[in-house]
């Protein structure tokens, strides 16, 4: 009897939600979110810059991502459908690529463009050599996502859902946190572990 209820006791902290800031080493849930300024992008085929300050929307979701990173492919059209079904409803999506090392060239604004080309990303991408935003937001993965609300506090931060495959997805993270601050409520889940390829960063000389 008391091992069983040592057992539930266990698998009940297992499934609640984490607290904020477990998987991030730089900011948490309630943090004001890093702000950026002339982040150089593409949108839509055309040249582009990402500012926090100059977005207006309600909500703004912000995600890392890397062209080279499988992950972020098995992703691509769930974002898209995301940004189609949110667009209208005051959210805006942004997208930056920090990545360094040898993965420079194939996750460049150059790249960037063919790739938004190629594919057909509905969002404004852009690239941070400096990787600074990277940094500021402690990005660790690719995809991994941040929703700000309408006072640019950090509301969510971790994966987009609970499964790369979309036919097995049975918890929708990202889309129940937009919702519930859409509601002026707070979201159930804050914080999620980020799944994906890990981000290079170059060595601070």
């Amino acid at each position: 009897m008391r091992k069983s209820l040592l057992a539930l006791a266990v698998l009940a902290l297992v499934a609640s939600p984490v607290v904020a800031g477990k998987f991030n080493k730089k900011v948490s849930v309630g943090d004001k979110a890093p702000s950026f300024d002339g982040i150089p992008a593409t949108f839509k085929g055309n040249d582009a810059s990402i500012s926090l300050s100059d977005i207006k929307d309600d909500v703004v979701v912000l995600v890392f991502l890397a062209n080279h990173c499988p992950v972020v492919t098995a992703y691509e059209d769930r974002i898209i459908d995301f940004v189609n079904e949110y667009k209208d409803k005051g959210v805006r999506v942004v997208a930056v690529a920090v990545q360094g090392g040898n993965y420079t060239n194939t996750d460049n604004l150059p790249a960037i463009k063919e790739r938004v080309k190629e594919r057909g990303y509905n969002y404004v991408y852009g690239y941070d050599a400096s990787q600074k935003i990277g940094r500021d937001y402690g990005a660790t993965n690719t995809p991994q996502f941040f929703v700000l609300d309408k006072d640019r506090t950090i509301r969510y931060l971790g994966a987009m859902d609970d499964s790369q495959n979309e036919a097995k997805v049975s918890k929708t993270y990202l889309k129940d946190a937009v919702d519930a601050i859409l509601a002026d409520k707070t979201p159930e889940v804050t914080e999620t572990r980020p799944v994906g390829c890990g981000v290079v960063y170059t060595k601070k000389k």
